[in-house]
């Protein structure tokens, strides 16, 4: 089977890559190295000893999807902008690139009959808790214009299959992805100041950030620090490669992809503190406005429908990432 990934060389992309190759399938990787570098694809490529056909293009361009998707069987669907603060910057740069994007893929794989997707989604659809864990059945409403363009995009999916049933869709719903390939060849490298936790400590450990702010440990938690689900990138890729396998008949399902697992923030920076084998150093400051106490997922259903639950603990996620760095500590340049 030949798979289009768009986004391919991006973070959680670059790993789906490598164990999409690893069990057989043929990829056209579809990039524009907005968030990303082409030495990735050589990283891929060296750990999986084969090959990839890359094309260079925007996901707002139909015609370049058309030449990707040319003789593929189905899609991993990744691209988009992921960051939750520029969202709020810029909400129309938001929805033109993740919701417009998506439009444009799902015409073009109208337009050539190709009818199976895989949808990079984020357990943000889930906005703040009624109940924990999060089930899939939990209410969808958002708190940021990223999150919005997500859910748009999974009404998209969803009443795109009640208007043509031949359509075999699934959405998986992220929650904290983090971790690298165990060979340090592929990572997470954002560009500018991170987004997230795990990378901001990875920097921090490395050297070139002084230390973490800890936003608030006044939280009803065990140690007053807010707690959230990680997942290692290994074992979300894998999930995919699930996902793919399974969706052999119609259908628009959505699904949890999460350890199921809850750890602090004190609990990331102390055990990556002992994969380093240095203490991170860390501040307490004020709450952000927004952030909860927890966030974890029920991951029940992957397991149920796609034989697929999360096997790496936090420190196979910090020791990963911890190599990642060491062995990369200005990231891909």
């Amino acid at each position: 089977m030949k798979v289009l990934v768009t986004g391919g060389a991006g973070y959680i992309g670059s790993h789906t890559c490598v164990e999409l190759l690893n069990v057989g399938y043929d990829l056209v990787v579809f990039d524009n190295f907005s968030n990303s570098t082409p030495e990735v694809l050589k990283r891929i490529e060296k750990i999986t000893g084969k090959s990839i056909l890359f094309i260079n293009g925007d996901i707002r361009d139909e015609d370049a999807i058309e030449k990707a998707l040319f003789g593929c069987d189905a899609v991993i669907h990744f691209a988009g902008l992921k960051a939750v603060g520029e969202s709020v910057e810029k909400p129309l740069e938001y929805y033109d690139v993740n919701v417009y994007g998506t439009l444009c893929l799902v015409r073009v794989m109208q337009k050539l009959h190709v009818r199976k997707l895989v949808f990079s989604s984020s357990a943000t659809v889930y906005g703040d808790p009624e109940f924990l864990p999060f089930t899939e059945e939990h209410p969808l409403r958002t708190t940021n214009p990223y999150a919005q363009t997500k859910l748009v995009i999974e009404e998209m999916l969803r009443n795109l299959y009640v208007s043509d049933q031949t359509w075999r869709i699934m959405i998986l719903r992220y929650f904290n992805p983090v971790g690298a390939h165990e060979s340090g060849l592929i990572g997470e490298d954002p560009k500018g100041t991170p987004n997230n936790l795990m990378p901001y400590i990875a920097q921090v450990a490395v050297g070139k950030r002084e230390k973490v702010s800890v936003f608030g440990d006044n939280y009803p938690t065990k140690d007053g620090t807010g707690i959230r689900d990680y997942i290692h990138v290994v074992d979300l890729a894998l999930g995919h490669v699930k996902a793919l396998q399974t969706i052999n008949k119609p259908q628009c399902t959505a699904i949890n992809l999460g350890s199921g697992k809850g750890y602090s923030v004190l609990d990331v920076i102390h055990a990556f503190s002992k994969a380093c084998g240095k203490n991170v150093s860390y501040m307490i400051v004020p709450r952000r406005a927004g952030d909860i106490a927890e966030f974890y997922s029920d991951p029940t259903l992957a397991k149920e429908m796609l034989s697929w639950e999360a096997k790496r603990n936090l420190d196979a996620m910090c020791t990963d990432m911890w190599n990642f760095q060491v062995k990369n500590p200005k990231g891909y340049v």
